[in-house]
């Protein structure tokens, strides 16, 4: 016979928690950019305690695994400053951008790697190796002798004998995703213009090389027709071009057959998403002719195997961060559970139980201690809206009897991307500590077709502010958390949601800014060429559409805030710069506003150092229990709120 375990009372908030800062910064890592070549399989582990260091990994055909690149590299790239794309392998080569100079290096078995010729001022990412050549082809950014937010964009060909480049494809306003036919002799490519982002419009582009490389006659195969959002061009083994479209609604994959383009497997389900960074993946093949892809639906991403047209999936892989990439008669792939930390898998047959080659952190929570993400519904103006409802979680603690816990609302970046609910220690240390969190895929959010990513056209700051609340005050209404002690937080584009929410109504009493958009003027006129015509479509172009732009600006609407707010921000910032934050604290510092401010050198949009991290989690902490009425344990660092009263 046992007891039952007792747990301990404190307020909510101010529970002591195994998710400490040392966790998620020194012994914590992630885990992306996966793939594989031959046996050998690849990936990129992001490292903050070496303060943010990507590095690249291989696992060989024996099981070894090792760092590929040098060990001072920082495998990444800045094109159209998300980057994405910053390595390729072959047989026997890997080539890789380094992220502090843009430079391209080169490494080939059984030599040292060596730096290949490209000019100042440029930047490379999207690799591909073209072996008949001896040359790896990319897209370029060339900054030279251009204004800081308008770059020209290029596919271009470094040989890897001789200095020198050449252009393949320029004149589009950007280009993506060249990808060679396996027997050389075609390129694909994507490109789109002005004031399209990716998502909304792209185009699919094929042309025959000639003897020494160059494209031919260029040929248009999807896009040029009603505006459909193209990504990951691919060939099969066969030779057959393949791509995703959203031209059904959902992102779908289509072939390319003969003169026309055929649906591989239609259904409603995304297999496909937006292309923020380069070489995302969602289908690859498989040597048996079937094809892997990675399906989306209400924001969980599982694996699914086509085959003679259909789709069946493989629920024993769970959850997972893009499209397994095929191994043989197996896959490897990065497992995103919803209640451990990220790893990368492999399974030696897709039946197989996956092997664990290295995870993201260290399985320390007991399993009473981790909150589960659970998909919710909830009633907006245009129909159902999604979130995760994470419930505050701790073994050995608990709040006193009826009390509510404060709740932490979650506005997700881009705003054009989604949330899902694989295991984040960023959310366990809200849920383990007491409060409540809600991760929400507002109208616009991908994931749910192309109709629900159009809801944000023209209502930037009004549908996903008013999903943002609707979450918030749907759980109040069920009993699950204190109405009044709500807070939202979000990072860039999921900071303007924050900002907007605070400046426009009441429902949440205190915000956290990461990096977010306080002036969308500001944004049009100083952001990088990416997204320098973003907000035409989720605002309005300009100029016509001034009046519009600042009556949705955050700073313009100080006389509606009544709460505080704490701001955390880059100096390095070229996508939201720093101005946007320090405006917005200087006007609430100017009006006696309680506010936070901190600045951090040497980061830009999103923080990589391990001490920024580390500080950014405390100060947040304790400006809530600030705000809330609790005061946290065990914190390095206290707050410094200047302004009115925060309780």
């Amino acid at each position: 016979m046992t007891s039952e375990h007792v747990k301990t009372i404190a307020p909510c908030g101010a529970w002591p928690s195994p998710v400490t800062t040392e966790l998620m910064t020194a012994t914590a890592i992630s885990l992306g950019g996966l793939s594989a070549f031959g046996d050998a399989v690849y990936w990129l582990e992001g490292r903050p305690a070496e303060a943010g260091r990507q590095v690249l990994m291989r696992r060989g055909a024996d099981g070894t695994i090792v760092e590929t690149a040098p060990p001072a590299a920082n495998v990444g790239t800045r094109v159209h400053e998300y980057g994405g794309g910053a390595y390729a392998v072959a047989a026997g080569l890997v080539v890789y951008s380094e992220r502090g100079d843009g430079s391209v290096w080169l490494i080939e078995e059984a030599s040292a790697p060596r730096r290949l010729p490209t000019p100042d001022g440029c930047r490379y990412a999207d690799f591909e190796f073209d072996p008949a050549h001896r040359r790896v082809l990319a897209v370029r950014e060339d900054h030279r002798g251009r204004p800081p937010n308008d770059p020209e964009a290029a596919i271009v060909a470094l040989a890897l004998d001789a200095p020198g480049e050449t252009v393949l494809v320029r004149g589009p306003d950007f280009l993506s995703s060249p990808r060679l036919s396996p027997d050389g002799g075609e390129l694909a490519w994507l490109a789109w213009d002005h004031p399209d982002m990716p998502w909304d419009a792209t185009r699919l582009y094929c042309a025959a090389l000639d003897a020494g490389g160059a494209p031919g006659v260029t040929s248009i195969i999807a896009g040029a027709g009603a505006p459909e959002a193209i990504v990951q061009p691919a060939w099969s083994p066969q030779g057959v071009l393949h791509f995703s479209s959203d031209r059904s609604g959902w992102w779908n994959l289509y072939a390319r057959c003969g003169d026309a383009v055929e649906a591989l497997c239609p259904v409603e389900a995304e297999i496909g998403g937006p292309h923020w960074v380069f070489r995302q993946r969602f289908y690859a093949f498989r040597p048996d002719g079937t094809i892997l892809v990675s399906v989306v639906r209400d924001g969980v991403r599982r694996v699914g195997l086509i085959e003679r047209g259909a789709l069946r999936m493989l629920d024993d892989f769970g959850q997972v961060l893009d499209c397994p990439a095929p191994v043989g008669a197996g896959a490897a792939y990065v497992a995103t559970p919803p209640d451990a930390p990220p790893y990368v898998a492999f399974r030696a047959a897709l039946a197989d139980p996956p092997e664990r080659l290295r995870v993201a952190a260290p399985s320390v929570l007991p399993p009473e201690t981790v909150s589960i993400g659970e998909p919710i519904s909830f009633p907006t103006a245009h129909g159902a809206g999604h979130a995760f409802w994470y419930a505050p979680a701790n073994r050995d603690w608990r709040g006193p009897d009826g009390a509510l816990p404060p709740l932490v609302v979650l506005s997700h970046g881009g705003p054009t991307s989604m949330t899902t609910n694989h295991f984040s220690l960023n959310v366990q240390w809200w849920t383990s500590r007491g409060f409540g969190v809600v991760d929400v895929n507002y109208g616009g959010s991908t994931g749910f077709g192309r109709p629900y990513r159009r809801l944000l056209d023209g209502a930037w700051g009004v549908v996903d502010v008013a999903d943002c609340e609707a979450a918030a005050l749907f759980l109040a209404r069920r009993g699950l958390v204190d109405g009044a002690r709500m807070a939202i937080r979000g990072g860039s584009a999921g900071g303007f949601t924050t900002l907007k929410a605070l400046t426009s109504g009441d429902v949440f009493k205190a915000g956290a800014s990461l990096y977010g958009v306080a002036n969308l003027m500001l944004l049009a006129r100083d952001t990088h060429k990416f997204e320098s015509r973003y907000l035409d479509g989720l605002i309005g172009p300009l100029p016509g559409a001034e009046a519009l732009y600042a009556e949705r600006s955050p700073i313009n609407h100080l006389d509606r805030l009544a709460c505080p707010i704490i701001f955390f921000q880059g100096a390095d910032d070229k996508t939201v710069p720093p101005n946007q934050a320090e405006a917005m604290a200087d006007a609430m510092k100017a009006r006696g506003l309680p506010v936070a401010f901190y600045l951090f050198s040497g980061e830009g949009h999103g923080f990589r150092k391990a001490e920024t991290l580390k500080r950014v989690l405390e100060l947040e902490l304790d400006f809530y229990g600030r705000v809330f009425g609790f005061v946290p344990p065990g914190l390095a660092e206290r707050v410094t709120v200047t302004g009115g009263k925060t309780a």
